[in-house]
């Protein structure tokens, strides 16, 4: 039997799909979020992604998905059922979790937040405690001590601040977001005003938010960071001691692992 997984992070803005196997992550690819797909849309971009990955249906053992936008996760489901022949697995509906939920309302904890704390602890099961800062939408700081998912912050999301920002003022200009140095100066120009404000700002709060969260934990405290800005702002961030990139996907991935194991034992 085929032990080919497709990992799928529904975010607000993009819908991250990953080809794994149990053992790793092979390949990821982005789709973006939005009220548009139909279930055909995205069973023909399935398709299209088996044919890239020169994978057929049947190859694809099973599928597992961590959503936080509902309306897309129907579509999604609708759509492997009719292309793929198969039903997701949502998390954390689907999976047992060896954490515990320590929020005052669990159910009122995003299941991306949850998933990458479970999957920051499984990779780094030593610190007492772990911080995964997950650079999306929002810029969510989640805390975990042992085995107990504490809770955490959420914070303005980066891209989405300078999309808003761009959207919302006359003069100043959509910019990009790249690290090209490695402390902030003195921008002479709007752009790298902005460009640094960004960066740097964030880098700042990131480091001195980990730095407050800290000191309500039982150290040593761990930080991950994860999103697709995380490796970009780990040159010039002092909070991070590993980036995952992947971490949700990862998380997927493990829980589908133990899933496994539980129903051979």
């Amino acid at each position: 039997m085929s032990e080919n997984l497709l990992l799928v992070d529904i975010g607000n803005t993009c819908i991250k799909l990953v080809f794994s196997r149990p053992d790793a992550l092979e390949a990821s690819y982005t789709l973006p979020t939005r009220a548009q797909h139909t279930p055909d849309s995205l069973g023909l971009a399935l398709l299209q992604l088996l044919a890239l990955r020169k994978l057929n249906v049947e190859d694809i053992a099973a599928c597992a998905v961590c959503s936080v936008v509902p309306d897309v996760y129907s579509l999604f489901r609708d759509a492997c059922r009719k292309y793929l022949g198969i039903s997701p697995l949502t998390f954390p509906g689907d999976f047992e979790l060896d954490m515990v939920n320590g929020y005052d309302q669990p159910q009122e904890v995003g299941a991306d937040r949850l998933l990458a704390a479970y999957a920051a602890r499984q990779l780094f099961p030593e610190p007492a405690s772990l911080i995964s800062v997950d650079f999306g939408t929002a810029t969510t700081f989640d805390c975990v001590s042992g085995r107990t998912y504490l809770g955490g912050l959420i914070c303005p999301g980066l891209l989405s601040s300078r999309n808003a920002l761009a959207a919302n003022t006359a003069k100043l200009p959509r910019i990009s977001l790249d690290v090209t140095e490695n402390s902030a100066i003195i921008g002479r120009n709007t752009a790298t005003s902005m460009n640094h404000g960004f960066l740097f700002g964030f880098s700042a709060m990131t480091e001195g938010l980990c730095e407050r969260l800290k000191a309500q934990l039982p150290g040593p405290v761990f930080v991950v960071g994860t999103g697709g800005i995380a490796q970009d702002l780990s040159g010039i961030c002092r909070a991070f001691d590993a980036i995952r990139p992947d971490l949700i996907p990862e998380g997927l991935r493990l829980v589908w692992n133990e899933r496994q194991a539980r129903k051979l034992s």
